[in-house]
């Protein structure tokens, strides 16, 4: 029999289900913002994507804690979390890029090269898995916390051309230094669940809470660079609320009222 979930199993639920409720539409809308000039939202959709990869995987979890130990689950949460590894590299340094070499950015930039450097983001885990498997090296570790010094450089990088860039506006700055500093900030609640994860010590309750909490607030910090993707994403979100409010305001009925050489209409509650 599977055990009854206590407070804690439901909380973490609930947060993984609203993740997974956000998530879905922030990638639609992020699609709906890619183009030529803009390619970040690109990478963020692949790093979403693999949010919601790990989000079904906790849901499972939580719902099944008997599933820690199947080798299937275990293959599954590796090659996702190194998949949003590299995601967050890229998002990083793509940041770093537009501001201290915008020039070559503007030039070197595109949709292909975009979704190009995704599909290897995507086959480096599998690469690594398979080495791991075949050699017991080191690769799988090395895939996940490599981008953690280019993460790190890229803020540093970052703060420093901003501090001399006098064309961006400060609300711009604003944006580029929030969305490195939340990648940084999601990629060690990541490092510190890989950590748990690796050294098997989920059989401890408090360290098996902290993996819990660590592997479901992370996605929920991807979800916010949404709103560091510019003004595209959120003012087509705000339009897609305005108009399902119209929609749902539109069958009320118009009243005509006369008052002297006046007329006007008045919507009934």
């Amino acid at each position: 029999m599977k055990p009854d979930l206590n407070p804690i199993n439901i909380i973490i639920l609930v947060i993984n289900s609203l993740g997974l409720i956000l998530t879905v539409p922030a990638i639609c809308g992020l699609f709906t913002v890619v183009r030529n000039d803009h390619v970040v939202p690109i990478y963020v959709i692949n790093l979403l994507i693999s949010d919601l990869i790990q989000i079904c995987y906790m849901i499972v979890l939580e719902v099944d804690p008997e599933n820690y130990h199947k080798n299937i689950n275990s293959m599954i949460f590796i090659l996702d979390v190194m998949a949003r590894a590299g995601f967050m590299m890229c998002v990083a340094l793509e940041r770093y890029l537009v501001i201290a070499w915008p020039h070559w950015y503007q030039f070197k930039r595109s949709v292909t090269t975009s979704v190009l450097i995704s599909l290897i983001v995507w086959l480096c885990p599998f690469v690594a898995f398979i080495m791991y498997i075949f050699r017991r090296g080191m690769y799988v570790f090395t895939t996940i916390f490599f981008p953690f010094p280019v993460i790190v450089f890229s803020l540093v990088g970052t703060l420093k051309s901003l501090s001399a860039a006098i064309s961006v506006s400060s609300e711009e700055k604003r944006q580029i230094v929030g969305a490195v500093v939340l990648v940084l900030c999601s990629y060690m609640l990541l490092s510190v669940s890989v950590i748990i994860f690796f050294l098997f010590l989920w059989d401890n309750p408090a360290l098996s809470l902290v993996f819990a909490i660590c592997s479901s607030f992370s996605p929920l910090l991807d979800l916010v660079l949404y709103v560091f993707m510019g003004k595209g994403a959120t003012d087509k979100l705000r339009a897609l609320l305005c108009c399902c409010r119209k929609e749902t305001q539109r069958p009320k009925q118009q009243v005509l009222t006369v008052s002297g050489d006046r007329t006007g209409t008045v919507s009934s509650m």
